[in-house]
């Protein structure tokens, strides 16, 4: 634990790798509660739980669907999958908001939330006093998870100031998108969450390049999980075998000049956690920053569009105001 005096520039930060309990909306928040509240005893005030913590990455799962056709049991365990995520705002999502508050955490998790009847990836930040402070919805599903997810917009590429640095979260294979990373880093993230479904080896090399990129702590959280924690009727294509490993790991926290300050844990549930020395911020940008000395605005530009994009806008006469309404001359 960091003393007093350095506690200005030092800060406890811990990866939760975990399973939830899959499509169990309200025993996940248990689980979640219970990690959060023992990463807090081990001293950590910021806290990070993988992609789509609550209530399931749907890993192996098709959905009944192929090019052309949709079978009604995939509609079925798409309504299961939509039943068990989060409404914003709904009491499940006070629950939350009351973890972080009785742990004194800020506290950033994954997300399946629904809006409307879309479910969308998504990351919440939240304050040590239980203050919903920012979301980030994942602006591009990978692959098969197009057909259950939908697309973010640029609204909620969010960085959040906080006691200990700007914090911002990037999700899964976004972290493979350079622009996205550029708006980010222009942003002045400082601690970049990388909440991931992605366990292979090759995702650390990933997680030190950006951090060297960037000059950025990196916290990376990945589920650890087997076939047990999901449903029994579960339809994947993983099998039966209830040991079966179906997500195996690799949470690794990276200092900003890519150096691995821990190691990738796989093949458990862990919490990991490290002490930062958020000075180490400035040291490593001494000879490099993306976005200030050295990037070259006269060559490069990136635009980033951060209005909200919603299916449908309304326009009403009680948007004109006073004047009376948009028919008069």
């Amino acid at each position: 634990m960091p003393d007093a005096e350095s506690s200005l520039h030092e800060v406890r930060v811990a990866a939760v790798q975990a399973a939830p309990v899959s499509f169990d909306r309200s025993r996940t928040i248990d689980k979640l509660a219970d990690l959060a509240a023992d990463a807090a005893r081990d001293g950590a005030k910021f806290v990070v739980f993988p992609e789509a913590f609550i209530s399931a990455y749907p890993r192996g799962l098709d959905f009944g669907t192929v090019i052309g056709a949709r079978a009604p049991e995939g509609r079925e365990w798409y309504r299961l999958y939509a039943e068990s995520s989060l409404s914003i705002p709904s009491p499940d999502f006070d629950r939350v908001c009351t973890v972080a508050a009785q742990n004194r955490i800020h506290l950033n998790v994954g997300v399946i939330e629904r809006a409307g009847a879309t479910l969308y990836c998504t990351t919440l930040l939240f304050g040590p006093d239980g203050a919903f402070l920012s979301k980030h919805r994942k602006l591009m599903p990978t692959g098969s998870e197009r057909l259950v997810w939908g697309q973010g917009d640029g609204s909620t590429l969010s960085v959040t100031q906080t006691p200990f640095g700007k914090v911002g979260t990037v999700i899964c294979w976004e972290n493979y998108m350079p622009l996205l990373r550029a708006a980010m880093y222009a942003k002045g993230i400082e601690i970049y969450c990388a909440p991931t479904a992605d366990g292979r080896e090759t995702w650390l090399p990933t997680m030190r390049h950006i951090a060297q990129e960037g000059r950025v702590f990196v916290i990376s959280a990945n589920q650890f999980c087997r076939r047990r924690d999901y449903p029994a009727s579960y339809p994947t294509a993983f099998g039966d075998e209830p040991d079966t490993v179906m997500a195996t790991g690799g949470s690794c926290i990276i200092g900003p000049l890519g150096n691995v300050i821990v190691e990738p844990c796989r093949d458990r549930e862990a919490i990991i956690a490290a002490d930062l020395d958020l000075r180490e911020l400035l040291r490593a940008r001494y000879d490099f920053d993306v976005v200030g000395h050295y990037s070259r605005p006269d060559i490069f530009k990136l635009m980033v569009d951060e209005r909200a994009q919603p299916g449908v806008s309304v326009l009403s006469d009680d948007a004109v105001g006073s004047h009376g309404d948009a028919s008069e001359p």
